[in-house]
């Protein structure tokens, strides 16, 4: 994914002493200012060396937007036009600026930072409300709240964040297709640099107005310092963390950088005409070949992503060559020039109509035939939005005369969009607020599994819940007074209910997600039976010692320490992992029995939830695409789990008790979307919060009579 700036032009009415100049203007670098102070002979060559016609670079941006579609539409892959596109804003920003410090002219940041608002939100706002129409018309449900929110996330420059914070949060659902916001990601990242950037070129201008000195130099250490630390910081964090480096702004300072460092070198770079046509072409070659070679989505922005950055930089430093076989010649090609003015539009369509398309005909891709359509139709739109919309906003006189007008431009987008969203979401509340007052009667969930239910409710109610962005259940404070841990890690991921005064069994839980999510209906039980409830979870971190990370080993000897130092009646997790799609593969985690014994002889008292099937597709997102009676949306229990539960074995230790929730899971064999109105799947290996406390009447008997038990004494 990435972000391409539109081509920005000064207003042709505002006044000359307070038009803004044309930031990060891709076809041109502006004309030598006359406002240099006297007598600055050096000052006024270099405004003239960073002045001129850039046709080729206007080009390469409709050469990197095609290659960011086609790479999207056709191959379902990420191509590095993203890091082009970043270096590029940065190389004209970079350039204006100098003009202006170099020129001895104020440089305005006030006017800059609302004029390259003002310019960038309209159209943004245009494609943002039409994503969220098409997310009413055409999403599923369970999607609706969280692209909403990224919705709002874009137009206020955020979304990266958003983005980052999901792919590292192992409890973020997880959905088959991609957000149609995903693509704003690095526009929000540009965005943070447009605020950041100007402060270090104030710098520079505070340097030479107090000095008189040149300020290539200044800039020229202060982005390389940039450069270095970030690119040592993205090196490192997308060894440790791909996911969310690839969002981190931290981890792509240095693309912009180098964009900066290009800029305040090319007037000394003079290669010959050979040179240029051979910099150009390779250039090219090697830009192409970048997202096919390399898995940028899973690679970048570490050190690799110099790949596709040092291509562009060939073709901006070969820039006219002269030469009728040429790169360039081509670049600067009157449509391919056109197509750069409107490769920010297209950058912003292509990616919600790709999406939509994807989510309307249950597709993983496009095809051959479909895929020609919708770039052809992405190219069409973004023509008409550029001619429009775009230009004539861009044109538009009125608020470049007076700041506040631009101010109130870019409330008024950012206003537009977030109203839209808190309205829709206010009426979604009220929605579901009125759907659970009739939950009881109209979704029993597990309930319509005992065999002396009778559904007394509306047989055509809403399948709750309707969205699954608070599915995940969690105790509600941090662990405090007699539990809390002198153990620093296992402080961090412990949480208890309020204290219970007397409480008649101190219970634990301790394991991953598999099994907090049946906290659900182990809550009411505890509430109704004066239990204290206290969990010890980490995500992703069976407890036992199975395929551990350091840090899943570390916390799990950390709540190990912690138990014992403790002392709870009993503890509860999952004695079994399934495996994908695999019943055969389902066994006891291990590590566990060591750790049964362990607890057993301390007279805690060991309970073991079987865990729950792990399918290869979420079977929700399934009932709502097709029907919840879809035979494709099901599986049987034989296929995804053994056809007995393994952890019996454990049962011949004094103190363990194990718990099958799987009759409630998949009845009658059959694992299925919807039970009792509710809808079982949080994705494709998790239970809803609603489903699981729908289980908890039908637990609790089983769930009394496994803590009653005693270590030592007979568990018959």
């Amino acid at each position: 994914m990435a972000c391409v700036l539109p081509r920005d032009e000064t207003p042709a009415t505002a006044a000359p002493s307070s038009a803004p100049a044309p930031w990060g203007d891709a076809a041109s670098a502006g004309a030598p200012t006359a406002s240099a102070t006297p007598g600055s002979s050096d000052s006024a060559a270099r405004v003239a060396r960073f002045s001129g016609f850039r046709p080729e670079v206007q080009g390469l941006r409709a050469i990197a937007v095609l290659l960011v579609v086609v790479y999207h539409v056709f191959m379902g892959r990420v191509s590095g036009g993203v890091d082009i596109f970043l270096l590029i804003s940065a190389f004209f920003m970079t350039l204006s600026f100098v003009r202006r410090i170099e020129g001895g002219r104020p440089l305005e940041l006030g006017r800059y930072w609302l004029h390259t608002f003002k310019r960038l939100l309209p159209l943004a706002t245009v494609i943002i409300l039409f994503t969220l129409a098409l997310i009413w018309l055409v999403f599923p449900r369970t999607d609706v709240a969280e692209f909403r929110s990224q919705g709002v996330a874009s137009i206020l420059y955020l979304e990266n964040w958003a983005l980052a914070a999901n792919e590292v949060n192992y409890y973020a659902a997880d959905h088959s297709t991609a957000s149609p916001f995903q693509h704003f990601w690095s526009l929000s990242v540009q965005g943070q640099v447009f605020l950041v950037w100007p402060l270090i070129f104030a710098l520079a201008w505070f340097v030479k107005r107090r000095t008189g000195r040149n300020s290539i130099p200044v800039l020229a250490v202060c982005f390389g310092l940039v450069f270095a630390a970030s690119l040592a910081f993205s090196v490192v964090t997308t060894a440790t963390q791909q996911e969310f480096a690839y969002f981190d702004t931290r981890a792509r300072l240095w693309e912009f950088a180098l964009g900066s460092l290009i800029a305040l070198a090319i007037p000394y770079l003079h290669p010959g005409r050979v040179l240029r046509v051979a910099l150009g072409w390779l250039g090219f070659v090697s830009m192409v070949s970048v997202g096919v070679l390399v898995d940028v989505q899973g690679a970048f922005p570490g050190w690799i992503a110099l790949w596709p950055l040092l291509s562009a930089a060939a073709i901006i430093v070969a820039g006219q060559s002269g030469s009728r076989i040429g790169f360039d010649r081509f670049l600067s090609w009157g449509p391919i020039v056109r197509l750069g003015d409107a490769a920010y539009a297209l950058y912003l369509v292509h990616w919600p109509l790709l999406i939509a398309y994807l989510v309307i005909r249950e597709r993983p891709e496009a095809g051959p035939r479909s895929g020609v359509a919708l770039v052809v139709l992405s190219v069409v739109l973004a023509l008409l939005l550029t001619r429009w919309i775009e230009t004539p906003l861009k044109r538009w006189a009125w608020p470049e005369a007076r700041k506040w007008r631009m101010g109130l431009v870019i409330v008024v987008c950012m206003g537009l969009v977030t109203a839209t969203a808190a309205g829709w979401a206010a009426v979604d509340r009220h929605r579901e607020a009125q759907l659970e007052a009739q939950a009881e009667r109209n979704n029993p969930g597990a309930r319509v599994l005992d065999p002396a239910f009778e559904f007394t409710g509306d047989p055509n109610a809403p399948v709750l819940p309707q969205s699954m962005g608070d599915q995940w259940v969690g105790l509600p404070q941090e662990c405090s007074g007699l539990y809390r841990s002198l153990n620093a890690t296992a402080q961090g991921f412990c949480r208890q209910t309020p204290e219970v005064w007397d409480p008649d069994k101190v219970v634990a839980v301790v394991g991953n997600s598999h099994m907090e999510q049946y906290m659900g209906a182990l809550i009411p039980v505890a509430e109704e039976e004066n239990w204290q409830l206290i969990s010890v979870l980490q995500p992703g971190c069976g407890f036992g010692v199975e395929g551990q990370s350091a840090a899943c080993r570390e916390g799990n000897e950390a709540a190990l320490e912690y138990l014992k130092a403790m002392q709870p009646d009993v503890v509860i997790t999952t004695s079994t992992r399934s495996e994908l799609m695999s019943g055969e593969d389902e066994h006891v985690v291990i590590g566990l029995e060591q750790i049964v014994h362990e607890l057993t002889a301390d007279d805690i008292t060991v309970v073991g939830f079987r865990d729950n099937p792990r399918l290869d597709f979420d079977p929700t997102r399934c009932a709502q695409e097709r029907s919840p009676d879809d035979p494709l949306c099901s599986v049987s229990s034989d296929v995804v789990l053994g056809d007995h539960n393994p952890a019996e074995a454990l049962e011949t230790i004094p103190g363990f008790v194990g718990v099958d929730p799987t009759p409630l899971i998949c009845p009658r064999g059959e694992c299925v979307p919807v039970i009792g109105n509710v809808a079982v799947w949080l994705d494709s290996h998790h239970l809803t919060w609603d489903y699981t406390r729908s289980m908890a009447p039908l637990l609790h008997d089983t769930l009394v009579r496994a803590v009653q038990v005693t270590p030592g004494a007979d568990t018959e």
